[in-house]
């Protein structure tokens, strides 16, 4: 992707590119880059450098946070068209937590570098606008996974995850006991324990590399 290609691909973004300024555009142009990340890649963390804003252009990021004793728990998943800001948490005085970022899939992104962007803020007002309308959109990712966490029973739990990748990606889930644990911070035998138990339900099908999803409706009836 050339930088023509870049700046097309970020004018999609009305709410940011939309409101630049010929000479702010320019400053985009030499401040952005073409970035592919493999399947599994740590993108963002607190012992890398600071990334910068994520325009997501294909694959997926997963957002977590990560205890002491290396327990991770997903905040939200950054797709196709939308943008990643938490990977710019440098330059964000609101955040003031350690987050993660990796790459689910062969994932392509422009990046923005983080100290650009807090410059365009600082000078655009419809630049800080759009960093305040990404953040109450990921906080409100955040709020509704610590609410399922804090006051859903881990079978609903697992239920709206299952439902969620059978709408994105249709009956057959390819994901492992262990991510699915890592997406809802639990344990892997508790997530194996549950699906078996769905698997008894008529729920769903288990086998060694995938899950499949063979009743939707009694799926619906436990969210």
């Amino acid at each position: 992707m050339n930088k023509k290609e870049q700046m097309e691909f970020l004018s999609q973004y009305e709410d940011f590119w939309g409101h630049l300024s010929d000479e702010e555009k320019e400053f985009v142009c030499h401040n952005t880059e073409y970035v592919t990340y493999h399947p599994g890649q740590n993108v963002h963390s607190a012992d890398l450098r600071c990334v910068g804003v994520l325009f997501v252009r294909k694959g997926c990021l997963r957002v977590y946070i990560m205890s002491e004793e290396g327990k991770e728990v997903t905040l939200y998943r950054v797709n196709p068209g939308e943008v990643c800001i938490l990977s710019a948490s440098c330059v964000l005085s609101e955040i003031t937590f350690d987050v993660y970022v990796d790459s689910e899939d062969l994932t392509e992104v422009v990046v923005l570098n983080a100290f650009a962007f807090a410059k365009m803020m600082s000078k655009n007002i419809y630049v800080e606008n759009f960093s305040n309308k990404m953040k109450a959109i990921r906080f409100s990712d955040v709020m509704w996974t610590m609410q399922q966490i804090l006051f859903f029973s881990f079978d609903k739990r697992l239920a709206i995850f299952l439902y969620e990748e059978l709408i994105k990606n249709g009956p057959i889930i390819r994901y492992s006991h262990m991510e699915i644990a890592k997406y809802l911070g639990s344990a892997r035998e508790v997530v194996s324990r549950m699906l078996k138990y769905f698997e008894k339900e008529g729920i769903v099908l288990v086998s060694r590399k995938e899950i499949e999803i063979v009743d939707k409706k009694k799926l619906m009836e436990r969210l």
